[in-house]
């Protein structure tokens, strides 16, 4: 989310009425001119449809930076929200549920009033506790108002076994006791998480992990929509949009949504996994770590972007990995970003001006991939020959988008008259094209994989033929002091 200061404070208008205050100054600052304002009362699921029309009818990009979902998990959150239902998104790691969430604040006005000095966010013309009903009885007209921001209206919580009720709804505040009020006094209640939320959004994450007499706590608030604290008779009509993530895995490993709960949530939406390699790539280029010192001293062929998304894919149809707990698009990411590292750190060494991933590079990804992936039956020991398999498998799939090994006859039969060829992470990208004249049938795969003619390009593409081939049993290949040897 954006920091506060990003926001542009722009809408004090009654709903429907479309009026805008475009400076702070012209804001409101008492009750009294909030009513001559216009502003009416209107509540945030007519808000949240409200601003989502607009947004519709204006064919504003309603969650940016959300890849893959624009005909699959969106339209049923905008089915969602029109229809003013609580949401429970269902889904594997690393499935965008939190960044999910986090974009429904864009659905939220910039800015709405509250009474000053109000805990639970109380509307100047409605307010629904003691304290906001106290200040209006006394002042009337003169009760100060502030305005909060759409990210100061929304709250989460990730869900954990030490959880109270305490934490969420609130509690008796021992120091307000000390202070010399009465037990029987609403004031002495200190408001938990949900109470502070109201008027905006309510996240809790993981919500299977919340013990289940914490989420019986929650019954009032999803049907009634008000909380009960301890025994004070307390009625808050609090007006908030909950929402939850959980895994399916966590229904049977570490806990469960208890049946009445889960029936309160009116869309239960699945999320999914990217469902083709080129939206895994996007997600990949959108979210790994940039920094402006290395931006123009990288260059990424499109295989080896293909390859970094194929090992993922291939991961999330493997056997042998645990597919209850999901093949997170953070292994994409993270791989991107080791392979990028390597090249990088191969042009500084060698004093090249740009640096190229190669497929000698690939195998620096098992440090990002070891700890993402949980494994289905096998020893740790075998840990590492899996990775190589599922690298394996990537490259050879990605090779046969590309190429058919009889493309490479020529090239095979320079081999099989005895010369052989070196590669490594060490080797400079000059020595490939020094030997390419050597070699007939690189030129036209080259050409297809479009690197262009820079050293580390044509070193990349060059790696990546020898490696297909040599997966297609048409070239053997010898791991020689840290460098692979290939030969006939």
């Amino acid at each position: 989310m954006a920091p506060v200061s990003s926001y542009v404070f722009n809408r004090l208008a009654p709903v429907g009425v479309g009026e805008h205050m475009t400076t702070p100054k012209k804001r409101p600052a008492t009750l009294g001119e909030l009513k001559k304002s216009g502003y009416e009362n209107g509540s945030l699921r007519q808000e949240l449809r409200r601003n989502l029309v607009r947004k519709m009818e204006q064919g504003e990009e309603l969650f940016t930076g959300i890849v893959g979902y624009e005909d699959t998990v969106i339209p049923q959150v905008e089915n969602a929200i029109l229809s003013g239902q609580d949401i429970i998104l269902l889904g594997e790691r690393g499935q965008a549920k939190s960044r999910l969430i986090r974009s429904l604040t864009h659905l939220l006005d910039d800015v709405v009033p509250i009474i000053r000095g109000s805990e639970v966010n109380d509307h100047p013309l409605a307010p629904i506790s003691r304290y906001g009903k106290d200040m209006v009885e006394s002042n009337g007209d003169d009760t100060e108002i502030d305005w909060i921001t759409a990210e100061e209206r929304y709250a989460e919580k990730l869900a954990t076994p030490d959880i109270s009720i305490a934490d969420l709804v609130g509690d008796i505040d021992p120091i307000r006791v000390a202070e010399g009020r009465y037990l029987s006094d609403e004031l002495t209640i200190h408001y938990g998480l949900i109470p502070r939320t109201n008027r905006g959004i309510f996240c809790i994450n993981e919500l299977p992990d919340l013990a289940e007499r914490i989420q019986v706590g929650l019954f009032n608030l999803m049907e009634e929509r008000d909380i009960q604290i301890k025994g004070y008779l307390v009625r808050m009509p609090l007006d908030i949009l909950v929402v939850a993530s959980a895994n399916p895995e966590d229904y049977t490993n570490r806990g469960r949504i208890i049946t009445p709960l889960k029936d309160r949530y009116g869309a239960q939406i699945r999320t999914h996994y990217p469902k083709t390699l080129e939206e895994e790539i996007r997600i990949m280029e959108a979210e790994y770590k940039r920094f402006p010192d290395t931006e123009n001293r990288l260059f990424v062929p499109n295989f080896i972007k293909e390859i970094i998304a194929e090992f993922t894919t291939v991961a999330r149809k493997s056997p042998e990995v645990n597919q209850r707990s999901g093949v997170s698009v953070r292994v994409s990411i993270a791989n991107y970003e080791t392979v990028l590292a390597n090249a990088l750190r191969r042009a500084i060494r060698l004093h090249e001006q740009v640096g190229v991933p190669r497929a000698s590079d690939l195998p620096a990804m098992v440090a990002s991939t070891t700890g993402k992936i949980e494994l289905e039956g096998v020893e740790d020991t075998r840990e590492n020959r899996l990775f190589e398999d599922l690298l394996k498998r990537a490259v050879m799939n990605v090779f046969e988008r590309y190429f058919t090994p009889r493309e490479f006859e020529s090239l095979v039969a320079r081999f099989e008259e005895g010369v052989a060829m070196e590669t490594g992470v060490d080797v400079p990208g000059a020595q490939y094209v020094q030997r390419l004249s050597e070699r007939d049938g690189f030129a036209e795969g080259l050409s297809r994989l479009g690197v262009g003619e820079s050293e580390g390009a044509v070193a990349s593409g060059m790696e990546f033929i020898l490696e297909g081939l040599h997966l297609n049993r048409r070239l053997n290949r010898d791991k020689v002091e840290g460098r692979y040897r290939y030969r006939s």
